[in-house]
């Protein structure tokens, strides 16, 4: 089902919001994996401000939906939601990345509360994510595992090995993305290492695979409605997105895979953000309903 105007605004509003606040968390810092975080937080915004059954007074509710952020390093993106929500103290994002802060760059399940797992050791979060759909199958739980990849992460076997065991066991309760931004730390993805025809390949690994604008909400939430009513098989949903979206100096670019904020760029920054989030309200307006 399409978003209404209404939800498609007020989604653009928390994204423009956090993706301010993953830039100020990266200016506190000195420096972050910034690009991954502007290109995945539209995904972070639907799923935690949608879809998601969770309750911040309860973050070990048994019966929670779960997040598995495989692309750990994004953790600069993540924090900024979990702490938007109300898991953790704001104040503590002026720590991210500092010597003896507990929002270390890869976010730890023990420290930082509302993560579901440890994640940043590249293809394993897929895995994870598996078990976790599966363990909801012996329990008789109904909770779902939503699975954030990045796809420079993709080059790695593990995530094939999960990819066969959950079209094997017809894990159709797990919910993954990939963002698509086409870009890794070294690199163009399809320099360092080809991974077209991606969508194939999921496909031919037993996955439903929608290959989707990620940064249109509506778009998201067409697909993911999609993988919530699917049964009998996993989907995958392939999100084009591009590295530093918002943000215009690290658009498309991979050497802000990681990158320094000064003051000169920050100010730049904060500048681009609101022209993009013009840009973005004045798309919704036009083509919500």
């Amino acid at each position: 089902m399409a978003l209404s105007k209404q939800e498609w605004l007020a989604l653009e509003k928390k994204a423009y919001e956090l993706r301010n606040l993953c830039l100020d968390t990266t200016f506190w810092a000195g420096s972050a994996h910034i690009g991954g975080g502007m290109s995945v937080m539209d995904m972070l915004t639907i799923l935690y401000y949608k879809y998601m059954k969770i309750d911040v007074a309860n973050p070990n509710w048994e019966d929670r939906d779960r997040l598995i952020l495989s692309k750990g390093h994004a953790g600069v993106a993540y924090a900024s939601v979990l702490c938007e929500l109300g898991f953790n103290d704001k104040e503590q994002l002026k720590t991210f990345n500092l010597t003896n802060s507990k929002m270390g760059i890869h976010l730890d399940s023990n420290k930082v509360i509302g993560v579901d797992a440890s994640t940043g050791s590249l293809g394993h979060g897929l895995p994870i994510a598996v078990g976790t759909a599966l363990a909801a199958r012996v329990l008789g739980k109904d909770y779902k595992t939503y699975c954030i990849l990045g796809d420079g992460e993709c080059d790695e076997g593990s995530n094939w090995e999960a990819a066969m065991s959950a079209a094997h066991f017809k894990v159709d309760n797990v919910i993954s993305f990939v963002d698509r931004n086409k870009c890794m730390i070294d690199g163009r993805t399809e320099d360092v290492m080809s991974l077209e025809p991606f969508a194939d390949k999921w496909r031919a690994f037993g996955f439903i695979v929608k290959e989707v604008d990620g940064h249109n909400f509506n778009e998201l939430s067409e697909a993911i409605d999609f993988a919530l009513e699917n049964k009998g098989a996993p989907v995958m949903i392939i999100a084009d997105t591009i590295k530093g979206e918002g943000i215009d100096f690290m658009e498309d670019n991979y050497l802000w895979h990681y990158g320094a904020i000064d003051d000169e760029k920050y100010a730049k920054a904060k500048e681009s953000l609101d022209k993009h989030y013009a840009k973005r309200i004045a798309r919704a307006e036009k083509e919500g309903v």
